[in-house]
């Protein structure tokens, strides 16, 4: 095995241990980091909407886990729910201006370890198919959430159209989610089946993530 791989898949598994035991390692760093912690929820949620490299970090998961600390009380809900409000918006943001600027020269981009170009189509159609709502929709399905902005940017749809989307689309996912993490994530069935929970927050989204993407494709095929 090359050496260039082992590194990789090192990663690989850090990152889908962080994901399956993410309430787990939120839990020790507050314990070890205190207030740091907004900081580092700030810089997750504001990645994962603004780096269009970035689709695989654990957003809906963590939201929900959020809500779930600050039920117990070791996170305050209104300075969880602002911040990471905010760093949604802000991501989106970036991410739309990245795509306004680069504009349809990416539909030449090929498939690298940088660009997921698939996962540019799928968002690509299902933005063709939806319009914009696809930035309030897409911020519940993994992957197209990260694409979704970039696209809304490299199809030059206006800005203050985009922003009304991006902050309702924001508002019910960071709300939403923290919101229901708070009241029902200490539930103890919902902490014996956390995992599959989790599982299943990454699972389904994509799933019909990538059904909509195939409708969409197929859409003008059978009308011509």
């Amino acid at each position: 095995m090359s050496a260039r791989i082992i590194p990789a898949m090192e990663f690989l598994a850090v990152l889908i241990d962080f994901v399956l035991h993410v309430d787990q390692h939120l839990a020790q760093f507050v314990a070890d980091h205190g207030m740091w912690i907004y900081a580092l929820l700030f810089a997750i949620i504001f990645v994962e909407t603004g780096v269009v490299v970035m689709p695989f970090l654990p957003g809906d998961s963590l939201l929900f886990v959020v809500g779930a600390m600050c039920g117990l009380g070791l996170m305050s809900l209104p300075l969880a729910m602002g911040l990471l409000l905010i760093a949604a918006v802000l991501g989106d943001q970036l991410n739309y201006t990245i795509g306004r600027s680069i504009g349809p020269r990416v539909f030449q981009w090929e498939q690298s370890r940088f660009f997921n170009r698939r996962a540019f189509l799928q968002a690509h159609a299902f933005y063709e198919k939806h319009g914009g709502i696809t930035i309030v929709i897409a911020r519940f399905m993994p992957f197209v959430r990260t694409f979704a902005p970039f696209v809304a940017g490299v199809a030059e749809m206006t800005r203050s159209k985009f922003v009304a989307y991006n902050v309702a689309g924001a508002a019910l996912w960071v709300v939403g989610l923290i919101g229901a993490g708070y009241l029902f994530g200490n539930v103890p069935w919902v902490q014996t089946h956390l995992s599959k929970i989790i599982w299943a927050f990454i699972v389904i989204p994509g799933l019909l993530a990538l059904f909509g993407a195939w409708k969409a494709r197929r859409q003008p095929t059978t009308q011509s």
